[in-house]
């Protein structure tokens, strides 16, 4: 993997991360496809809509059909059929928020199976070798994700471990594979600025925060991403795990952050809020129902160009399976569009103006 900054507007950028699968364009939105399917999509719908990478997660593919037939299929780039970069989280936040009776010891977790029941363990170790299997092109080291809200004591011990299996991570390191560290310390920010230290002597490829966006108040968050970002080394990517609000998306650029993945638009476009030019829609209201515009005038997606309002409320009301996919197509072409729009911001020297003009609407 190599990184190219390309323009700086203060401390916000663009940049380019250039990998043997693609070229992915920085500022980037990861949309999230967990099991390795973004769900409603194919391949080819999600390749067309502006997806450059696209995030799976260790966790799920472990359990669920198992990483040694994702190898045998050639890797997660065959066994989906997507030739362009995919990222790999370590599991480490899923066994946080979806395992059942964890177990954290100084090796790894202990957990039940959120599927079946069944008893599991991943360490640093397992992590890697679980993501080494799956063949993706960057992978995460494997982290303790704090909950919030957490003592300081369990915090700095979390912390501890979260360093230990880095560590670890890095030692066992495939060369083929670029491979992030996770930034850790809870809302407490000398922790932050601890595991910052840490987590750069070890040396990585890339640097990713973590533990943000779990319940915490949203001025707490923007108070931590602008005080850890800056930190981070500036000639490596960065990247803010789970995050992808809009406001805390120009937060984050602000202060110099690269990567960005969350399941906001797909969730979203599933439960019927669509986001435009204009703010959110809720295609749920009643007042939908007889109007024959669009979603967005300024919008070019396949769902903008070729269906109204009224169809697209009808069919969410039907309980259609199109409603899904075409509120999904929406939502990912207006976050990749917008990531497009706040490039050429930053690259004009305007990315102060273009943040305060998307304020307003969100």
């Amino acid at each position: 993997m190599n990184f190219k900054i390309l323009h700086n507007d203060n401390l916000a950028r663009t940049a380019l991360i250039e990998t043997s699968r693609g070229i992915i364009q920085t500022p980037v939105f990861m949309p999230v496809g967990t099991h390795g399917t973004v769900k409603s999509l194919s391949p080819h719908e999600l390749f067309e809509t502006g997806a450059e990478i696209m995030l799976s997660n260790t966790y799920h593919l472990y359990l669920r059909p198992g990483h040694e037939i994702i190898k045998k299929a050639g890797g997660i780039h065959g066994f989906v059929n997507w030739q362009y970069p995919i990222l790999t989280d370590s599991g480490g936040f899923q066994v946080y928020s979806l395992a059942k009776l964890r177990k954290i010891e100084e090796n790894g977790v202990w957990f039940q199976s959120h599927i079946d029941g069944s008893r599991h363990f991943i360490g640093p170790t397992e992590s890697i070798e679980i993501q080494a299997s799956l063949g993706a092109d960057i992978i995460m080291a494997f982290d303790e994700c704090t909950p919030y809200p957490s003592t300081y004591e369990y915090t700095e011990k979390s912390l501890e471990l979260t360093t230990k299996w880095a560590a670890i991570c890095k030692e066992i390191q495939l060369y083929d594979q670029s491979l992030f560290g996770i930034i850790q310390g809870g809302m407490f920010k000398d922790l932050r600025e601890r595991s910052v230290k840490e987590i750069i002597t070890i040396g990585f490829d890339g640097y990713a925060v973590g533990g943000l966006s779990v319940g915490e108040p949203k001025e707490m968050m923007h108070d931590l991403i602008r005080h850890t970002i800056p930190m981070l080394p500036y000639d490596l990517p960065r990247y803010l795990m789970g995050v992808g609000d809009i406001v805390d998306i120009l937060t984050a650029v602000e202060v110099g952050v690269d990567m960005f993945d969350c399941v906001m638009p797909t969730r979203n476009a599933r439960n019927g809020t669509l986001f435009t030019s204009h703010g959110r829609m809720n295609i749920k209201q009643s007042s939908y129902r007889s109007d024959l515009s669009p979603i967005d005038l300024s919008c070019n997606c396949y769902t903008c160009r070729n269906f109204s309002r009224a169809y697209l409320s009808h069919i969410y009301h039907s309980r259609e399976i199109l409603s899904m996919r075409l509120n999904t197509i929406h939502n990912l072409h207006f976050y990749f569009d917008f990531f497009v729009k706040m490039r050429e911001a930053i690259n004009e020297g305007r990315f102060m103006e273009f943040k305060k003009q998307w304020l307003k609407l969100f």
